[in-house]
């Protein structure tokens, strides 16, 4: 996990640093009404570290296991509407949550890391496991936005 963290940070540095959404191709370019626009996926990518910075931070104090609450990723980005947002704002700030989720995992022990957790769909797991799939999803939407990112 180490060296994830170590590579995340150094990804958010990079992107402070050299990266724009201006310079992101077709970055409002809405496909079609149901599809989001390259600007609504970095907005869910907002959504998505707000509501992990929650569960990493209250998995430590809430009883365990920690039961995971869903959130409705397509009604957020409408109501939060992304898409009318100021882009280099956006990027800001998904950079600065992102920042102090790296500030809350680095912070994990091997305590912390283990402890129970039940995901939505019933199965149990640990804050690993959550940590592990925030990165695996959250790549996975920076290679849709631009690939030059990763």
């Amino acid at each position: 996990m180490e060296e994830k963290l170590e590579e995340f940070g150094l990804l958010l540095n990079r992107l402070q640093v050299l990266y724009s959404t201006n310079s992101v191709v077709d970055f409002e370019v809405k496909l079609s009404e149901n599809k989001w626009s390259k600007k609504e996926i970095l907005g869910h990518l907002v959504d998505s570290v707000i509501n992990n910075i929650q569960r990493f931070a209250e998995i430590q104090t809430f009883e365990k296991p920690y039961k995971i609450r869903t959130y409705n990723p397509d009604g957020l980005v409408k109501s939060n509407d992304y898409q009318n947002k100021n882009n280099q704002e956006l990027l800001d700030l998904w950079i600065s949550l992102n920042v102090h989720a790296l500030h809350i995992i680095k912070n994990q022990t091997t305590e912390t890391l283990a402890y129970k957790l039940i995901l939505p769909n019933g199965e149990e797991s640990d804050l690993k496991f959550l940590i592990e799939d925030y990165f695996e999803h959250l790549y996975h939407h920076l290679k849709q936005i631009d690939p030059t990112w990763i």
